[in-house]
């Protein structure tokens, strides 16, 4: 009964992958974002990041401006450095731009990024900083690897310079996926006619104001402060936690130096 039962669920599940497998669909391969979130440095950096260029068009309406003290900031270095618009320390994290403005200007307002760590995942926050390229036949002039057509522009392309995207065909859609693994980076396999398949990826056209290096920590320190500002408890909750687990270690060495002193005389 029970092997039986097994060979339903593999078919199952054979069955349901097989349509995904045959669609052609393109695969994206993410590099993992390297971010810290008790690390407070990079927390005030990628604020100040978030304050300077993602706060014009997007809001964080669920995230105050005095929150930011849990990142060692005192109120007046937040009132001197990251609140441009006039707000108030208690005030939320809003945009000036009225949002018939910006679907006029971008198609539809620019969403709300208090919670998008949480929809997206840092991964994909991370890959997408990186994935911009020109395009010259899109309305703004940039396209993206990971969001492809998205209607916002390069915001930070002065500070990464410019991207092209770089496409390489193979014969078939194996090869296509073992190149795209030993690059080791942001790259995307798409399927081509005829069984064949193609790997894009996006390469320097013209450098910015900060090097690869620079740039790639900037957009880690950004996404690290928008995976906090996504659950701003969960440092405290951490902090708590290893806490917690070096006073179970504690309490373990002296259980078991107990339980040795009374099964002593027993062995």
């Amino acid at each position: 009964m029970m092997n039986k039962l097994i060979t339903t669920l593999l078919a199952a599940l054979v069955l349901s992958a097989g349509p995904a497998a045959a669609s052609g669909g393109d695969d994206i391969l993410l590099e993992p974002a390297p971010i810290n979130r008790l690390d407070n440095e990079s927390l005030q950096r990628g604020a100040r990041t978030f304050v300077n260029y993602c706060l014009n068009c997007h809001s964080a309406r669920y995230m105050r401006y005095n929150r930011l003290t849990d990142l060692g900031l005192t109120e007046e270095q937040i009132k001197d450095n990251l609140i441009l618009n006039g707000a108030k320390i208690r005030d939320p994290m809003t945009v000036a731009m009225p949002a018939a403005d910006a679907k006029a200007w971008f198609g539809a307002p620019p969403p709300d990024l208090s919670v998008e760590s949480r929809v997206r995942g840092v991964d994909w926050l991370y890959n997408y900083f990186l994935g911009f390229y020109q395009d010259e036949k899109s309305a703004t002039g940039w396209n993206n690897l990971v969001f492809p057509n998205v209607g916002m522009p390069h915001v930070l392309w002065e500070l990464s310079g410019t991207n092209r995207l770089v496409t390489t065909e193979y014969k078939d859609g194996h090869e296509a996926h073992g190149a795209a693994i030993a690059a080791k980076r942001l790259v995307k396999v798409a399927a081509l006619p005829g069984g064949k398949a193609a790997v894009e990826t996006v390469a320097v056209a013209t450098p910015g104001t900060m090097t690869a290096a620079e740039y790639r920590t900037l957009v880690a320190d950004l996404v690290n402060y928008m995976d906090y500002m996504g659950e701003p408890i969960k440092n405290q909750r951490i902090s708590l936690g290893l806490i917690v687990l070096i006073y179970l270690s504690i309490l373990f060495v002296f259980a078991y130096w107990l339980k040795k002193t009374y099964w002593k005389d027993v062995h």
